[in-house]
């Protein structure tokens, strides 16, 4: 049994009797130096065939400091092989006691510096990466439960160390749960992808507020050196948080995107000998993208001196509950509202409530479309500015046919088309909930589209077109 056991180490060994002679000699040993167990049990100490003799009183004298002394000694000396070569190996020596404890031997365990070398580095590689790492580490076990998790992880996922140990994927992650464990099933049974992924996840920490981000990760099937056969322990999944960077790139491709639309629809728009035409190809192309429907309606009358500040200052958003709406809670004291009767606007062009299509000119009835007091329309209108008006998450299944919109809107834009100095009317942009609400940058390329559709209508209107 103890020759199995000494046959069985990863490290090479050779014990010493009191006198020298070599006692034991396991097949690593063998392995490293050549040297079988019968050509080495009984040689009295490793002089003049193990050792060079000009290194030999160095090693008996490492050899007996060890009997002398209790615990380990660490050493690092060369060896020789079996066919003269010098092999530079790291030892750990220590005496053997007796029953009566006197000194009965010492034991020798050593291995190639190289592979020792590898060896702390490995360790000081994985003690550096969960404690110093400026990247999360997570071990996922082949359950795809975290077995251990590094300080940077810990930060970001906010928990502690050890809190989400043995814990489901899911109870971390709201969102983006499903992706990261497809990706973790695929590294244990096809190994590492050949690049790194990037992941949208929100914490459930965080889910009230949705901010979702972008985690570019890369992982590693771990498999235990020890087995015969590779056997998967788990994956080793590192990642850095790169949502600003993700949220800069998309809205650089944003803005480039609509910059191209409007100088394409500027271009189409110069092609029309109809000045209403051109309106609608602008309002074609700023659909693009941006919005589900678009509605441009034009007063009949003059505009009224506006309220407040004119331009961006002037854009608010209208996001009130049916009950609060028409009345402007910075309106002063008593929050009493600040428009009378409503504009009349009347239709003139609108995109298609069904199939897709271009947009078209609505007949010239002259009757004004049924807005109530407070309608965002009637807001932008009276403010020359633009309104953003959300159904929230609450809302009545009412909500756009009150508003007088296509059935399914739950996002509304509403800018004021304004050209020579004048209010001709508002144009309108509405989102389905497959896209999200409308903000501040939506606001500001609607204003650019607005003014454009306002010039061609203006010089339509100057024609008598």
């Amino acid at each position: 049994m103890l020759a199995a056991l000494l046959d069985g180490m990863d490290a090479a060994l050779v014990a010493f009797a009191a006198d020298g002679t070599v006692t034991h000699w396991n097949q690593e040993a063998e392995r490293i130096l050549g040297w079988t167990t019968q050509e080495a049990v009984g040689r009295p100490g490793l002089s003049g065939w193990a050792v060079r003799r000009e290194d030999s009183d160095e090693i008996d004298a490492v050899l007996a400091t060890a009997m002398r002394t209790r615990g380990r000694q660490v050493h690092e000396f060369a060896l020789l092989t079996k066919d003269g070569h010098r092999v530079l190996v790291r030892t750990q020596s220590s005496a053997v006691r007796g029953g009566d404890g006197r000194v009965a031997g010492v034991y020798c365990a050593f291995s190639e510096v190289h592979t020792q070398i590898d060896l702390e580095r490995s360790i000081a590689l994985s003690e550096a990466l969960f404690e110093d790492a400026s990247w999360g580490v997570v071990l996922v076990d082949a359950d795809l439960r975290p077995a251990a998790v590094n300080a940077h992880a810990a930060r970001v996922l906010g928990v502690g160390r050890t809190a989400l140990l043995g814990r489901p994927l899911g109870d971390l992650l709201a969102q983006g749960v499903e992706e990261l464990e497809s990706a973790l099933q695929h590294v244990l049974a096809e190994g590492a992808p050949p690049a790194a992924a990037e992941l949208w996840v929100t914490l459930r920490s965080e889910e009230a507020d949705l901010p979702r981000r972008c985690w570019r990760s890369g992982f590693v099937r771990l498999a235990s050196p020890l087995a015969e056969e590779p056997v998967p322990l788990g994956v080793a999944w590192l990642f850095q948080d790169v949502t600003e960077a993700k949220r800069a790139e998309q809205e650089n491709s944003l803005l480039r995107f609509r910059a191209q639309q409007l100088h394409r629809a500027g271009r189409a728009a110069a092609e029309c000998p109809d000045p209403a035409e051109a309106a609608a190809v602008h309002l074609d192309f700023a659909l693009a993208g941006f919005a589900d429907h678009g509605l441009v309606d034009l007063a009949t009358t003059p505009a009224p001196a506006p309220y407040g500040p004119v331009g961006e200052d002037a854009e608010w958003s209208a996001d009130m509950s049916p009950a609060e709406e028409g009345t402007d809670e910075r309106a002063g004291a008593g929050g009493r509202p600040r428009w009378g009767d409503p504009p009349r606007l009347v239709r003139t062009l609108a995109s298609p409530a069904g199939s897709p299509g271009p947009s078209q000119a609505v007949p010239p009835t002259g009757i004004p479309v049924a807005y109530a007091p407070g309608h965002p329309a009637a807001q932008a209108y009276e403010r020359r500015g633009s309104v953003r008006t959300s159904a929230g998450p609450d809302a009545s299944e009412g909500w756009a046919a009150a508003r007088r919109w296509p059935d399914g809107t739950v996002h509304g834009l509403c800018v004021v088309l304004r050209s020579r100095g004048r209010t001709l009317g508002v144009v309108t942009f509405l989102r389905t909930p497959a896209r999200r609400p409308f903000d501040r940058a939506d606001a500001d390329y609607a204003e650019d589209v607005a003014a454009r559709i306002a010039a061609a209508l203006d010089l339509a209107g100057a024609a008598g077109l």
